[in-house]
């Protein structure tokens, strides 16, 4: 493993039982925790934004149960090949314009074929050359094409581990824990930041999300951004009829993921255009400090950006980079029911 990030989160090997008291506390008493681990680390009253584009769409053979790019599920998703390059750098413009600081590019492989990295390596340099972070998504990653990406100037490789080890089976069985595990090491080896998180709210258990949160922040070092993914459910993928989670539930996530990992960022993720404007703002008091930003994920909907804009006007939020009014060129990437990937960047 590679030496630790000076902006990672210290390991601190949190237990089960440790990390199930921080579930447990009294929700203002949790928050309050939080809040003070988050105004010790970072400016309470900044947020960073990142947008997220879908290179390549559908056809995965993987059977991720919230995922409409399976090819496993009829969702009404259109398959897309990778996108041409002046597409993909036109998008980065428009995030840029937009306020955006980070620009992650997903693509719905199982593990990229060499011919696709030279590609997303040639689109990873033509982003940087834009003054933006860059980031991608792209399913399993060797030692080999972890170094080609960042050889090309990729700032961080997004692969979350969804949830814990012991629930993992139920949502996912064409690739084991172990393999995202190894991924993530051969990002670190390479050299760039890891981005890794997981989703609630598919049918798992309090102690699943303790599980997800325990090893995530037991990794070495811990990830440096921290996407907690609300699913979006999606008709024609197993998971289209779960019961929801609880608000509450959300912002408890949220809390103890800003306690056990106090220097990464803790992004909202998918599922943002389904939360109310007081969510988001305990979500923000909880410790987030990231968001994707923009109306299109990778195939899911998402807040508006006139309506972040709002948002943060109300709340006092300051974004990483100034904001512009522009109009939208998202070009969808839906399914014939407007829906999309409930993972929002996996």
């Amino acid at each position: 493993m590679s030496q630790q990030s000076a902006t990672s989160t210290p390991t601190q090997n949190w237990t089960r039982d440790e990390v199930e008291e921080l579930f447990n506390l009294p929700l203002m008493d949790l928050l309050f925790r939080a809040q003070s681990v988050h105004r010790e680390n970072h400016d309470p009253n900044k947020v960073q934004l990142s947008s997220l584009l879908s290179i390549k769409t559908g056809a995965c053979p993987e059977d991720c149960a919230y995922c409409p790019q399976s090819a496993r599920y009829k969702t009404g998703l259109k398959t897309e090949r990778l996108m041409p390059l002046d597409k993909i750098v036109e998008a980065a413009k428009t995030a840029k314009a937009n306020g955006a600081g980070r620009f992650c590019m997903g693509a719905a492989w199982r593990s990229p074929k060499d011919g696709d990295i030279e590609a997303v390596a040639e689109a990873v340099a033509a982003v940087k050359e834009l003054g933006l972070e860059t980031c991608a998504t792209l399913g399993m990653l060797n030692e080999d094409h972890a170094e080609k990406l960042n050889e090309a100037g990729l700032d961080y490789y997004n692969h979350n581990l969804d949830t814990s080890p012991e629930y993992y089976s139920e949502v996912i069985t064409t690739r084991t824990y172990d393999d995202r595990l190894e991924t993530l090491q051969n990002v670190r080896k390479s050299g760039m930041k890891v981005c890794c998180g997981g989703i609630v709210g598919m049918g798992e258990t309090e102690q699943d999300r303790v599980g997800l949160l325990t090893t995530l922040a037991n990794l070495e070092p811990a990830p440096e951004s921290v996407p907690i993914n609300n699913l979006v459910k999606i008709p024609g993928t197993p998971l289209a009829d779960i019961e929801n989670i609880d608000s509450f539930d959300f912002i408890r996530t949220i809390a103890v993921a800003r306690i056990l990992m106090p220097k990464s960022y803790v992004r909202l993720s998918a599922g943002r255009e389904e939360m109310n404007d007081e969510m988001q703002a305990m979500c923000f008091m909880a410790g987030a400090n990231s968001l994707f930003y923009g109306e299109q994920l990778l195939t899911t909907g998402n807040a508006t950006v006139n309506h972040d804009q709002h948002l943060f006007q109300r709340l006092g939020i300051n974004a990483d980079q100034q904001i512009q009014k522009q109009p939208s060129t998202c070009s969808g990437g839906k399914d014939e029911q407007g829906h999309g990937c409930g993972c929002g960047s996996n």
